[in-house]
């Protein structure tokens, strides 16, 4: 274990951001991204393994459930993310060919072959950070029987990796509203990205509204993103 104080932390390369997170996020914290359709949820996950891969060279691993990796890499690229800038420590998993082929298992078999998959990439790669997106589709795909009590053993099963995981949730439009299933709760932390329409724009904003081990506003402030996402603080 590290000691106690920055080194617990991991940035997220947002500016502002980390101030308000007292130096950034609590290592091994599982954090949800939520928000509605278009708030840059998936930008913010790939953007915090990204730089920390850029600048630190901490290993991540992106897992997208839904979209294929070269459309993820096209529209990272369009922000100015280059992906063969840091493809030795960043390294993304598109598995929804996968799970096409995994169709004909039964219902329980879907979410054991996603933990082998994770598990063999924690072992082979050493990653720190780990994305997963989304949440939506992880539990379409795993048919819960009893949403709440599998939550949260797999919750508990993220945890025993050590990594620092983020999770992209999705939300109704505007509306900070949660499952029953229990997501809310189990996390450390929650970040929600908001869209708000102002006069003839509509403006993103983000909040933290949850981080466990940390005394955070949960103020709403405006997120910009030009080559760079940055939190607009007064």
């Amino acid at each position: 274990m590290s000691p106690k104080g920055q080194n617990d932390r991991i940035k997220t390369y947002v500016k502002g951001l980390d101030a308000v997170l007292q130096g950034g996020i609590p290592r091994n914290s599982i954090v949800l991204l939520a928000g509605s359709p278009g708030t840059m949820k998936s930008s913010l996950g790939y953007y915090i393994l990204y730089h920390n891969a850029l600048e630190d060279g901490k290993k991540g691993v992106y897992i997208s459930l839904e979209e294929s990796r070269d459309s993820l890499l096209r529209g990272m690229e369009g922000l100015g993310m280059d992906w063969t800038r840091v493809s030795k420590n960043l390294s993304i998993l598109d598995i929804g060919l996968i799970r096409n082929r995994l169709a004909e298992l039964d219902r329980h078999g879907w979410m054991e072959v996603f933990k082998i998959y994770v598990r063999n990439l924690r072992r082979n790669l050493e990653n720190e950070f780990l994305v997963i997106d989304s949440m939506a589709v992880l539990e379409t795909m795993a048919e819960m029987d009893n949403p709440r009590k599998e939550l949260f053993k797999f919750f508990a099963w993220l945890r025993n990796l050590e990594v620092t995981t983020f999770l992209i949730y999705e939300m109704p439009y505007n509306k900070v509203r949660f499952t029953d299933s229990g997501e809310g709760f189990l996390t450390d932390g929650i970040i929600h990205l908001e869209l708000r329409r102002e006069g003839n724009n509509v403006n993103l904003y983000l909040s933290v509204m949850k981080m466990r081990r940390t005394n955070h506003s949960r103020d709403y402030f405006p997120l910009l993103y030009v080559d760079s996402f940055e939190l607009v603080r007064g």
